[in-house]
C-alpha cells in the first residue's frame, strides 16, 4: 500500500497520478465505432488525491464541489457505486477529492480518479477483490481506467484495456496546459482524424527503432484549439530529438522530456506565463501497490 495514512476506517491522501501518452497511433476503427489505438502510458508523480472515510450506513458522497463535475456524473462516485453493486457492500463512503490534474487535458485525471477510487475502497470495505477482477470492473468506467489499476507503464492496444508492462527510462517532463478544454469525443469523431496508422510492434518502442512516434490525434485538436499547437511550437525549441514535444491523449496538455529535473526546470522558468505549466517524473509503477 501507499505510505499515505491509512486504518481500517479511512485513507487519507490517496494519490491518482496522471499518465502521459508517449505516442498515440489510431490504427483503425472497430463496427462499434471505437477506434483502436496503439500506446505507451507513462505514469508520472503529478496527482489528484483522495480522502476516503467509510460509513457503515451504505450511504456514498463527495464532500467538497468541484466545478463542473456534478456529483452524480463524477467518476469517483460512479465507481464506488458501481464496487458497492458489484461486491453487495454494506458500507459506504464520504469521498473527498482534491483536485490538482486538469480536466479534459489528456492527463487521465478522472480515469486516475476512479480507479484509485476502485483501489481504495476495495481495500477499506474489504471486497476481496483481485487486480484482474478490478480491472475489468473498471473497463465498466472507461477504457483507460484499468490501465491505473495494472499499475506499470504499458504498450497498450485494442481501445486501450489491451496492456503490455513495458520499463521506460527516467526522464523529467515540462508539461503545459494551454487553457482550452478538448471534449474527447470531437476529436475521435472528426472527419479530418487519420485512422489508418501502421501498426509498431512493443520492441519497436522498446529498442527505439526509426518509427515516427507522434499522436493522431494532435492535427485535428491543434486545427481546432490554435492554442494547443502554439504550445507545442514554443516547446519545440527546447526539443533534444525531433517530436519530443508533443500532446498527450486528446489534449489538451502538451508535453516535452527531458533527461533530468536541472534541464526540465531551466525550460519551466521560460513558460510564458499566461500558460499553466509544471514539471513531473517519470514513475515505474503506480503509487498503490496491489
Amino acid at each position: 500500500m501507499s505510505t499515505s495514512s491509512l486504518t481500517k476506517r479511512q485513507w487519507l491522501a490517496c494519490p491518482a497520478p496522471a499518465k502521459l501518452n508517449l505516442f498515440l497511433h489510431i490504427t483503425g476503427r472497430r463496427e462499434d465505432g471505437y477506434h483502436l489505438l496503439q500506446s505507451v502510458f507513462q505514469l508520472i508523480d503529478r496527482c489528484d488525491t483522495l480522502d476516503f472515510q467509510v460509513r457503515d450506513d451504505g450511504h456514498i458522497q463527495r464532500m467538497n464541489h468541484i466545478d463542473g463535475v456534478p456529483e452524480p456524473t463524477d467518476l469517483v462516485i460512479r465507481a464506488a457505486r458501481l464496487l458497492q453493486s458489484h461486491s453487495k457492500s454494506t458500507y459506504g463512503a464520504d469521498i473527498y477529492l482534491h483536485k490538482n490534474l486538469p480536466m479534459g487535458g489528456g492527463v487521465g485525471g478522472g480515469s486516475s480518479d476512479a480507479a484509485t477510487t476502485l483501489m481504495a475502497l476495495n481495500h477499506l470495505w474489504q471486497c476481496g477483490l483481485d487486480q484482474a477482477q478490478l480491472m475489468q470492473l473498471g473497463l465498466q468506467l472507461g477504457a483507460d481506467v484499468p490501465f491505473f489499476i495494472f499499475g506499470q507503464n504499458a504498450f497498450v492496444e485494442g481501445i486501450g484495456e489491451q496492456l503490455q508492462a513495458i520499463t521506460t527510462p527516467v526522464k523529467w517532463f515540462v508539461v503545459i496546459e494551454p487553457g482550452v478544454h478538448v471534449p474527447t469525443p470531437t476529436i475521435f469523431s472528426a472527419k479530418e482524424l487519420t485512422r489508418d496508422t501502421k501498426p509498431v510492434r512493443i520492441t519497436d518502442f522498446s529498442n527505439a527503432a526509426k518509427v515516427e512516434w507522434k499522436n493522431d490525434l494532435q492535427a485535428v485538436a491543434c486545427a481546432l484549439h490554435s492554442e494547443i499547437a502554439n504550445a507545442i511550437n514554443w516547446l519545440k525549441q527546447y526539443e533534444i530529438n525531433q517530436g519530443d514535444a508533443k500532446m498527450t491523449g486528446s489534449g489538451s496538455c502538451v508535453f516535452c522530456a527531458f533527461p533530468n529535473e536541472d534541464a526540465a526546470k531551466k525550460v519551466l522558468q521560460q513558460v510564458p506565463h499566461h500558460w499553466t505549466s509544471w514539471i513531473a517524473k517519470a514513475l515505474q509503477q503506480h503509487p498503490i501497490i496491489l
